[in-house]
């Protein structure tokens, strides 16, 4: 077995950059804390699984290093008759095995290198996102590899989910979606190859039972999609790899204002010539928030990254380039709607005065009308989300915010979770990790999800800093194979 490294903050120094240090530091420990010091009072209506998926990479990187790289690893809180446990665990790819096999990084990053190339490789390390299916949590990558199956409770990886997967890029992207209604998981895949992208529905046994090609203009990088209950909502960017750096295989991007954003929607089991696209204003979108159907309209909710501005308020393409690969956010709530009789579409800015991103509402909702969403607020220079805020979906209105210290606070991405039986679509909480650098106290925060504004109503300490990392998700008991035999 390879020596641990030392939980602290530069366990590799800083010769790879900034986000190896500090709060972004990696921390080694595989750990189960039971026990824990609560300020305030675990609510006793608040049972399941709070999940966040991370890098962390487990040795020195090869090069330079990206937030964007290192093995995947899991953060949880799970939340039992009024008790909590916390875990955390490697994700157990084979890439990562293979390292730990070696006792040494055997792989290359996004700043080094390019998806498939075969003098400096890449690692498939499924680290981005986490959601709960089949029973299960299922993690994946924004690079789109295999998905890992994981027990959402002991946080051990069950086994890679090639099955899931097929075509050209053999992979599936972070942010699928899942019907909770149907059980059905929805994703995409993306490469540089022709046709550029697919499209598939997993069903709730875990089957792949549609998988489509899905043409576009070019070679593109796409991050998120959307689902109603009869559609899915695919992206097309106008975000895509230089294409010298791409010849060489290193990985750098390009934004092209001259192209429009388009969202191509596509009947759940609909083929190829069945997707209907609609042009936008362009931009490029990180992450939806949600989507549903009224009526003929497909509306399509989500943070849309503002575009760098020359003096003139022409779009600055190099500026804005370097801010999404550097995950800089400026972004705001926006509303799309498609009409799928007309054609028609209209875009509006829901709220302009918050930078908010890594959206979070109620999945029993997913593809549904939704009226609440939870975010966090993102800082405006630096890659920090410095507090949480409620939004009302409809009006745009803030319902609601809270930061321990806009100064000193790393919070994670939030998400509701339902109070057991409840009673209204925001009956019950919201559950988020936040560490204090000045104070250097981390806690799994809770808040009534009805009043954020009057601050957690439980501050559970964790005695070991949990790094900044990416996505989440809640797991209900109901969502958990053997939740009630589970200890």
């Amino acid at each position: 077995m390879n020596k641990p490294l030392i939980d602290h903050d530069a366990p590799f120094g800083h010769a790879h950059g900034p986000h190896l240090t500090g709060s972004f530091a990696p921390v080694s420990e595989e750990l189960e804390l039971r026990g824990l010091d609560v300020e305030g009072e675990i609510p006793a209506d608040l049972n399941g699984v709070y999940l966040r998926n991370g890098p962390n990479p487990r040795f020195e990187p090869k090069g330079a290093h990206h937030v964007f790289d290192g093995d995947g690893m899991i953060h949880a809180g799970e939340f039992r008759n009024g008790q909590f446990t916390y875990r955390n665990r490697y994700i157990q790819t084979q890439d990562s095995l293979k390292n730990l096999d070696a006792g040494k990084e055997t792989f290359w990053g996004v700043r080094n290198s390019e998806k498939g190339s075969a003098d400096k490789p890449m690692a498939d390390v499924s680290n981005t996102d986490v959601i709960g299916h089949g029973g299960k949590a299922l993690t994946s990558w924004y690079l789109a590899g295999i998905p890992h199956i994981v027990d959402p409770v002991t946080l051990e990886t069950v086994r890679a989910a090639p099955e899931y997967v097929s075509g050209l890029g053999n992979g599936m992207s972070a942010h699928p979606k899942v019907d909770e209604h149907t059980g059905d998981l929805m994703y995409f895949d993306y490469y540089t190859e022709k046709p550029h992208m697919s499209y598939g529905v997993v069903d709730a046994q875990g089957k792949l039972v549609h998988h489509v090609p899905v043409e576009l203009p070019g070679d593109r990088l796409m991050h998120d999609m959307g689902i109603t209950e009869n559609y899915s909502i695919l992206h097309d960017v106008p975000v895509y790899h230089d294409e010298e750096a791409l010849k060489a295989g290193r990985h750098k991007i390009v934004f092209n204002s001259d192209l429009k954003m388009r969202f191509g929607v596509i009947p759940r089991f609909g083929a190829p010539e069945s997707i209907q696209w609609f042009e936008f204003s362009s931009c490029f979108l990180y992450h939806v928030v949600n989507c549903w159907e009224e009526g003929d309209e497909v509306i399509q909710i989500a943070c849309r990254y503002m575009p760098a501005q020359n003096p003139d308020g022409s779009i600055d393409e190099g500026r804005t380039a370097k801010m999404i690969g550097g995950l800089m956010m400026d972004a705001r709530l926006w509303r799309y709607s498609m009409n799928l009789k007309t054609g028609e579409t209209t875009e509006r800015c829901l709220n302009p005065d918050y930078n908010i991103e890594f959206p979070s509402y109620n999945s029993a909702l997913t593809g549904r009308p939704t009226r609440w969403g939870y975010f966090i607020d993102h800082h405006p220079t630096d890659f920090r989300w410095v507090g949480v805020r409620k939004m009302n979906l409809e009006t745009g209105e803030s319902a609601g915010a809270w930061s321990d210290d806009v100064d000193h606070c790393w919070y994670s991405e939030p998400w509701f979770a339902p109070a057991d039986n409840p009673k209204s679509e925001d009956h019950g909480y919201l559950v988020v990790f936040c560490w204090n650098d000045d104070t250097r106290v981390q806690e799994l925060q809770v808040f009534d999800a009805q009043r954020i504004d009057d601050g957690p109503v439980a501050r559970i300490k964790i005695p070991r800093r949990i790094p900044l990392g990416f996505h989440g998700c809640w797991m209900k008991p109901e969502q958990i194979d053997g939740w009630e035999n589970a200890a």
